[in-house]
């Protein structure tokens, strides 16, 4: 159950993810928007779990609908993939410097969405995408996916900011998502996520 394949289409998004908790296989990530390409393929490979990413959206419109889609369509599969969550270790945090900026995440996969996002863009376009996009992409991703996160970025040079907390996403949710010692167990005194 910790690999998934899910398949989302509206009459704005065609979405089609891939997602593997238990190997660090890199698949293609491609969504018409390179820089949120960039963004997903470095969230992956620091946090060590296979993602393959295939997105068509509207985006004549704008790229709002597409990295919304696959926000909501990343958040299905980890939920998915962590199931009842047995053996995983479910709380983990990461800091991670790029240059002069710094990201920290805190996270935790115990079933209940919620996001803090602390920090903010200097200009109003990273990478060609409108910056608060990446704030309602975190959102609808740990809407869906039951993850509580706190997100703070700083620093000076809006792509790095960017990139560090797409990689300390990355990391912090490839920790809390491996099996821990206790193989059986649900980590939570309620006994379910």
């Amino acid at each position: 159950m910790r690999h998934v394949h899910i398949h989302r289409e509206t009459r704005e998004t065609s979405i089609d993810v891939s997602l593997d908790l238990d190997s660090s296989n890199g698949g293609e990530i491609s969504t018409g928007i390179a820089f949120f390409d960039h963004m997903l393929t470095s969230m992956a490979r620091h946090g060590q779990f296979g993602l393959s990413c295939r997105a068509e959206g509207d985006l004549d419109v704008d790229v709002h609908h597409t990295v919304e889609d696959t926000g909501i369509v990343l958040g299905q599969a980890f939920r998915e993939a962590i199931g009842e969550g047995k053996g995983i270790t479910r709380f983990a945090h990461a800091l991670i410097p790029m240059d002069e900026s710094l990201a920290t995440v805190a996270l935790d996969c115990g079933g209940r969405g919620y996001l803090v996002f602390r920090g903010a863009f200097s200009h109003p376009r990273v990478g060609g995408i409108e910056r608060e996009i990446f704030e309602h992409f975190f959102y609808s991703l740990c809407i869906k996916a039951g993850i509580t996160a706190h997100l703070a970025m700083e620093g000076k040079n809006d792509h790095h900011k960017c990139e560090a907390l797409f990689k300390a996403f990355g990391i912090a949710l490839g920790l809390a998502t491996r099996i821990g010692k206790d193989t059986h167990k649900v980590p939570s005194t309620k006994g379910i996520l």
